[in-house]
């Protein structure tokens, strides 16, 4: 499993980072990046589900 970020709908809030920064890092304007290819291990699930209900846009997922 993955998070991806709709970077059209990232408004540059900053909660995914802050959540989880092992899965998410912020470029030069603020805005959310996947670290990595944003796979995440089953004890950094909660971490990432943190993230998707904490985005106020709505444009972080977890995917297959």
């Amino acid at each position: 499993m993955r998070v991806v970020i709709d970077t059209d709908a990232c408004s540059g809030h900053g909660r995914c980072y802050d959540l989880a920064p092992v899965l998410f890092t912020d470029d030069e304007r603020g805005y959310g990046q996947i670290v990595g290819d944003g796979s995440f291990t089953d004890d950094q699930r909660a971490a990432a589900d943190k993230a998707v209900q904490a985005c106020p846009e709505r444009a972080i997922t977890i995917v297959d």
